[in-house]
């Protein structure tokens, strides 16, 4: 009987970053870690750059028993699937960023007064349903054809003075991202860019596929209004909020990237790894 890696021992070296696949599932055909370290997302006149390591991870059945084919994402056991990575939004609450003839020191110095006092902001792009809401797609990730990584997010923007609540997008109304590695299609005003596959690296006699240098892209999603900023008084910071952010913003005005690196392991070596 094949005892869980989970149940026997920690996993070590490259199958380290699975640690929390959910491989005591019969289901589970591999285990997904993607890490994003770089990019950014613009939502309506607002862009922020990627500056903390987002991670997406977990497990993915198959039916057919073909990683390439149809996959439904499985919940890591930690129940995390998208990483909440704070990000610093330039300009916080005022919107205002030192000018850039000002020497580095000095913008560097300005901005970071803006983006860490009272009036800084961070936004987080959460998973807003269950991990089965994950479409991923190693076959359209490869090939550049078709959505390689779908998911309904919201945004949520943190200030002493925004409250617990504040975010753009909801269950009910997601920022709908579908990402893809190959050239987008986005409706005006904005313009197409291309995504990147990464290079194949293979890990462990192929028991691990690493894409590296992975780019995923979609500028074709719309963003709603900000909601619940300021608690009580949300009727009066919500288009406060939206009038710094630009939201909401339609299709073809927003644009999303994340650049990294993508794991993708076979679930059986993950069980029989390091015990």
């Amino acid at each position: 009987m094949l005892i869980p890696a989970s149940a026997s021992a920690a996993l070590e070296g490259e199958y380290a970053r699975f640690n929390k696949c959910p491989t005591a599932n019969p289901e589970v055909n591999a285990c997904v870690y993607a890490e994003s370290t770089a990019g950014s997302f613009t939502t309506g006149a607002k862009n922020v750059p990627l500056k903390n390591p987002v991670i997406l991870k977990g497990g993915v059945h198959s039916s057919t028993g073909n990683a390439l084919g149809e996959l439904t994402f499985i919940a890591p056991t930690d129940g995390v699937t998208l990483s909440k990575t704070a990000q610093p939004v330039p300009g916080g609450l005022t919107g205002i960023v030192a000018p850039s003839w000002w020497p580095q020191f000095l913008r560097d110095l300005f901005n970071e007064t803006i983006n860490n006092g009272f009036t800084g902001v961070t936004a987080t792009v959460e998973l807003t349903g269950p991990a089965s809401s994950v479409k991923l797609s190693i076959l359209n990730t490869l090939t550049g054809s078709g959505t390689a990584l779908g998911m309904p997010t919201k945004i949520k923007l943190s200030n002493p003075f925004l409250g617990n609540n504040c975010y753009i997008g909801s269950s009910s109304n997601p920022v709908q991202l579908n990402l893809v590695t190959g050239t987008t299609s986005p409706p005006p005003p904005n313009t197409p860019i291309t995504g990147n596959p990464g290079g194949v690296e293979p890990i462990d006699g192929g028991n691990i596929i690493a894409l590296k240098g992975n780019r995923l892209v979609d500028n074709s999603y719309a963003a709603p209004g900000a909601s619940g900023c300021g608690g009580l008084f949300s009727f009066l910071i919500d288009p406060f909020v939206n009038s710094i952010v630009g939201v909401p913003s339609p299709a073809g005005t927003n644009t999303a990237i994340l650049e990294g690196t993508n794991y993708v392991a076979d679930a059986n070596a993950v069980r029989a790894c390091c015990w």
